[in-house]
């Protein structure tokens, strides 16, 4: 039986230690020359596993520190409406929130266009178990862009980071919108998975 090359079988023992928490995240692994004591294996092997557990996401290299197990992310699948409590739930998260500003504004140009309204109107989130409004379907947008420095003191991660955004419009039924809001994710942390489905191709007429 062909035996598996040396840099897999350092992968595949480091990837164990990941998964079994023995190193949890933001934990250091050993500097090459301890990966080289501890498997007996050549400089190129302990760099081409390194290389593969950080293509995989369970590394990264710190340049000037080291490497080090990361922090699994979150997968969050853009399949239904849900809302974020629920999400995090479903993933055996418990969620907290922190509340950072509250109040009634006037809406801007951006939030009345998404909410049909009038530039001014006052504006406020509606909770389906609060004012019975079922939410039936949202729209949303998903783009990358630079955390601002409210998002990111929020989000404790550094001003300019690349973050996710998501732009959500909920509607009620007879299609009215009735919430609007602006989601914030560290990109580090979180990643979303859709399923798309092929649309059925016209028949052919002959």
């Amino acid at each position: 039986m062909q035996r598996s090359p040396l840099y897999e079988r350092v992968e595949s023992v480091l990837a164990g230690d990941i998964a079994d928490g023995s190193l949890s995240p933001e934990t250091q692994l050993p500097t090459e020359e301890g990966l080289i004591e501890r498997f007996k294996v050549s400089r190129t092997t302990v760099r081409k596993a390194i290389q593969n557990l950080t293509e995989r996401g369970l590394v990264e290299v710190r340049r000037g520190k080291g490497t080090f197990v990361t922090q699994p992310k979150i997968t969050q699948e853009l399949t239904e409406l849900s809302g974020f409590v629920e999400d995090m739930q479903a993933l055996g998260r418990r969620p907290s929130a922190r509340l950072l500003d509250k109040r009634i504004v006037a809406a801007d140009e951006a939030v009345a266009h998404h909410l049909a309204l009038l530039p001014g109107t006052l504006v406020f989130a509606l909770l389906e178990d609060k004012y019975d409004t079922p939410l039936i379907e949202a729209e949303y947008k998903l783009e990358a862009v630079a955390a601002d420095p409210v998002a990111a003191e929020a989000l404790q991660v550094p001003a300019g980071s690349p973050i996710f955004l998501i732009e959500r419009t909920s509607y009620a039924t007879d299609n009215r919108p009735i919430d609007y809001e602006r989601l914030n994710y560290r990109g580090d942390l979180i990643r979303f998975v859709t399923r798309l489905a092929r649309r059925p191709r016209a028949s052919m007429q002959r």
